[in-house]
């Protein structure tokens, strides 16, 4: 069931501090989210959060299988290009900051990690 609930995702991995940790957070966050059935409608990628839509990221493939099931996957187009990865993405959609704004103003819900 997707929730019109917008997760916006500002880094490769969860919270501060540790970034080894934070990047196992994030693996299980979504690991977990997968299998809940209480999916948002839309994720967005900014700043170095964009590395998780290509192909080294741990979370690919659970990110694949999210978009599969209907969620909307935005990637900040400036973010992509200040890291060169533009033409790396593996899922999600290129948008401006315009469709992202758009998309936060029309949400019911924002969760930020």
């Amino acid at each position: 069931m997707l929730k019109n609930t917008l997760l916006q995702l500002t880094k490769e991995y969860m919270g501060d501090g540790d970034e080894v940790l934070g990047r196992s957070l994030m693996y299980n966050y979504f690991k977990i989210r997968l299998n809940d059935n209480n999916l948002p409608k839309i994720i967005v990628f900014f700043n170095s959060a964009v590395k998780l839509v290509t192909k080294d990221s741990e979370v690919l493939d659970f990110l694949k299988e999210i978009e599969a099931k209907g969620v909307k996957l935005i990637c900040c187009t400036t973010c992509l290009k200040h890291f060169d990865l533009l033409d790396q993405i593996e899922c999600g959609t290129p948008g401006s900051m315009v469709d992202i704004i758009s998309l936060q103003d029309n949400a019911d819900k924002i969760i930020t990690l």
